[in-house]
């Protein structure tokens, strides 16, 4: 009999990671979405760590975990709500976490889904294909793998693009090269971070500085497939297809709304704008509307301004800004869905139809769904706040539609929290920042035919 003990002793050593590789690459061709939420949880998780560290604050000490975790998940949604003082209260190694959460965060889970299951698997099954479809906007199958290139490039590039402008122009106001870098990159991620104690206020009337942050974020605020558009087919408006069309007519509509809105409304309040002259106020209305995106940077005190424009910012959080983008919100695509289902409802039209195209049922249901979930995630948050704070309603709104919307503007509440209160926007960020992309993507994933139907009957409405 001949000895083989050697290669049984290989093939017990080999047989558990290739279970292990066998077991991985199933998960993530069934359900890469899953995979990246738990993977994204953990990445939060590593660096709230890191943040709880002494090496992390400014002062060496530790930072409270409810501060960790809350800074943690704001970097990792590019929310920018913030517990303790972003510029006085970290050390270098713990602004560059959050920068560095920022950046990963930038890309969005349907991303690191993607790529994760591309690298691991060396393909893209059907389910993460279709997934892109929802995630990050593809119409065709074929285009997946094209668009997570131009994920990816167009973060670098456009981040560079920011960081060469805005650079020079800290140089010079206060001879900062990291301050640049920082805000190029909070920026276009719609992030908000701020490394200054006084906030951006002292740079109100630099344009060197406003006009680059505002261009920033609007672009980062259009998403991925619209860039993917304008490369291909630039200003040429008829070949560009139906979403890259909703969305850039409904964010420029709703940046001039806002700017409009919002300057006429705060124009005679001297705790904001009202004692700046004609000029400055439409400058500042213009910025206001364009952070409401998801920006999160301010130029005045959010906390000042009137109730009614807090109402009005808060419509303008939760609408948000365009599908797979570094913005947060429902998405201008979902409202605006929604308003021309109402208005061929109005017509007594059969079907929805804009652009000379016909929107199926389909994505109708689906962009209920996606405000429906968002409403009621903004509502029970609000319940919960409303029970550890004594607050006005309207403050405590504010704050838990900016945490959902991952806008990153705020009336000062987060800080003042207890760490219930700062748990239950984290975990607000957190939902909204994955909650109405994996929702879309989940329903795409089951549809499914039935080979029956009932008889129709019509319920009473309204």
């Amino acid at each position: 009999m001949s000895y083989c003990g050697p290669v049984t002793t290989q093939t017990k050593g080999t047989a558990a990671p290739a279970r292990i590789a066998a077991f991985s690459q199933g998960v993530l061709r069934r359900s890469p979405a899953l995979v990246a939420l738990g993977i994204f949880l953990a990445v939060v998780l590593l660096f709230s760590g890191l943040l709880a560290l002494p090496a992390a604050t400014a002062d060496g000490t530790r930072t409270p975990l409810h501060d960790a975790v809350f800074t943690a998940v704001s970097a990792m949604t590019v929310t920018g709500l913030v517990t303790v003082d972003t510029a006085l209260h970290w050390s270098f190694f713990g602004q560059i976490v959050i920068l560095a959460g920022v950046q990963v965060g930038g890309l969005g889970i349907v991303t690191i889904a993607l790529l994760l299951s591309r690298a691991v698997t060396h393909k893209l099954g059907v389910r993460g294909r279709i997934m892109a479809q929802q995630g990050i906007g593809t119409s065709k199958l074929g285009e997946v793998q094209s668009l997570l290139k131009i994920v990816v490039l167009t973060t670098v590039v456009v981040e560079a693009a920011l960081a060469l402008v805005l650079v020079p122009a800290f140089i010079v106001r206060e001879g900062s090269f990291a301050s640049g870098t920082w805000h190029g990159v909070s920026a276009f991620n719609n992030a908000g971070f701020v490394t200054h104690a006084e906030g951006l206020e002292q740079f109100a009337t630099d344009p060197f500085i406003i006009v680059p942050l505002m261009v920033g974020v609007f672009v980062g605020s259009l998403g991925f497939p619209v860039f993917m558009v304008l490369m291909v087919h630039k200003t040429h408006l008829r070949r560009w297809n139906l979403h890259t069309k909703l969305t850039v007519t409904v964010t420029l509509g709703l940046l001039i709304v806002g700017a409009v809105v919002w300057t006429l409304l705060e124009w005679g309040n001297t705790a904001t704008i009202g004692d700046l002259p004609a000029g400055e106020k439409l400058v500042h209305g213009l910025f206001a509307s364009t952070m409401m995106r998801s920006g999160g940077f301010a130029l005045v005190d959010t906390g000042a301004s009137h109730p009614i424009t807090l109402l009005a910012t808060d419509a303008l959080m939760f609408v948000g800004g365009g599908s797979a983008s570094t913005a947060g919100g429902i998405k201008v695509t979902t409202i605006a869905l929604l308003f021309l289902a109402i208005a061929a409802e109005g017509k007594g039209d059969k079907n929805v139809r804009v652009f000379r195209r016909t929107v199926p049922e389909a994505a109708l249901r689906v962009a209920i769904s996606v405000i429906f979930l968002g409403a009621t995630l903004v509502l029970a948050a609000t319940a919960l706040i409303m029970t550890v704070s004594d607050e006005p309603l309207d403050r405590i709104l504010f704050e838990v539609i900016s945490a959902f919307a991952t806008c990153g503007l705020s009336v000062g509440l987060s800080a003042e929290l207890d760490p219930f209160g700062k748990y239950v926007l984290a975990a607000l960020m957190f939902a909204g920042r994955v909650g109405p992309i994996g929702l879309a993507s989940a329903l795409a994933v089951r549809r499914r035919t039935l080979l029956y139907d009932y008889p129709e009957d019509r319920p009473v409405i309204g």
